[in-house]
């Protein structure tokens, strides 16, 4: 969307020849969207690897929820999506009735998560917005990224693993940690998301 053209215009003639807000706020969202495509299809590798279908209206969820951990970095953030993700991994352990969970309930969900994940990486990505060198860190953070979120989905799919494995370790208060996703941020850095308010504002079941 930002030609290279436009990227050698704005590097020699400075600011005032860069691309449009518009260019760029467009390569944003075509971003964000590869971005939350590329994780949630990771994160769906990981959970097929430890028996866990990813088509499942209840695991779609549960892949938001990993990829929310993944990529919180403020304190406030990363506590909110800690606890979404214990809070659903203890769901599907005890078998929480799903009947309300409909593919319906599912797509919104999926859409609202999918405007916060955008909000959150354009944060991140600002420097994309400063034209040769923002290519460089644009793809540098975006690998980052993936890479925290699939250290995130290997922990989260080990725990539920080894809790339906061993019901004993639900009653123990944590076991393990996950992965820091880096040191923490200002919390006015990052956008605090929690999928069990989505769901519940979509017309599921009430998790919290």
């Amino acid at each position: 969307m930002i030609s290279g053209g436009q990227l050698a215009i704005a590097a020699s003639a400075g600011a005032a020849a860069a691309p449009s807000g518009g260019a760029i706020t467009g390569a944003f969202v075509a971003d964000t969207a590869a971005v939350l495509g590329l994780a949630s299809r990771a994160v769906g590798h990981v959970s097929l690897f430890y028996g866990y279908d990813p088509e499942e209206p209840a695991e779609k969820l549960f892949v938001m929820s990993v990829v929310n951990v993944g990529t919180a970095s403020s304190a406030t953030a990363k506590n909110a999506a800690l606890a979404d993700i214990s809070r659903l991994t203890q769901a599907l352990f005890r078998g929480k009735t799903w009947e309300t969970l409909s593919e319906a309930v599912v797509t919104k969900v999926s859409s609202q998560f999918a405007k916060a994940f955008g909000f959150r990486l354009t944060k991140k990505g600002l420097g994309k917005a400063v034209p040769a060198v923002g290519i460089v860190v644009g793809s540098t953070l975006n690998w980052a990224t993936l890479e925290g979120i699939v250290d995130a989905a290997e922990m989260a799919y080990r725990r539920r693993f080894l809790l339906d494995k061993y019901p004993h370790l639900a009653d123990e208060e944590a076991f393990g940690s996950f992965p820091d996703t880096g040191p923490d941020v200002p919390d006015d850095a990052d956008e605090e998301i929690s999928l069990l308010d989505e769901i519940d504002e979509a017309g599921g079941p009430d998790l919290r």
